[in-house]
């Protein structure tokens, strides 16, 4: 099921009430996912200060994908810039770790 997310606020509670449906103590999901109990909170409340590293760890771990959509008018656009980006970054961390071995 798809829900529309206007605000941190909005995906705290969506994140909040999909542990709540797989029955997890928000103690039990932070363990579990690697995270403290006192970060959970703040992305349950929507604090706007989380780290997004650690916002999409709790995303994945509890199965949860998020996805963006593009206006059509502007997705072959976005999709084209989107993989030069993505090029430019990957071949960007392959010289930077061949400089490294």
């Amino acid at each position: 099921m798809k829900f529309q997310i206007e605000s941190p606020e909005k995906l705290g509670l969506l994140i909040r009430a999909s542990r709540k449906a797989m029955e997890l103590r928000q103690d039990d999901a932070a363990g579990s996912i690697g995270v403290s109990e006192n970060f959970l909170g703040k992305v349950e409340r929507g604090a706007e200060t989380v780290q997004w590293g650690k916002l999409f760890l709790v995303m994945k771990e509890l199965g949860l994908d998020i996805s963006v959509e593009v206006p059509e008018e502007f997705s072959s656009s976005a999709e084209l810039h989107l993989k030069r980006l993505l090029d430019k970054r990957q071949s960007g961390n392959t010289a930077a770790s061949g400089e490294d071995a």
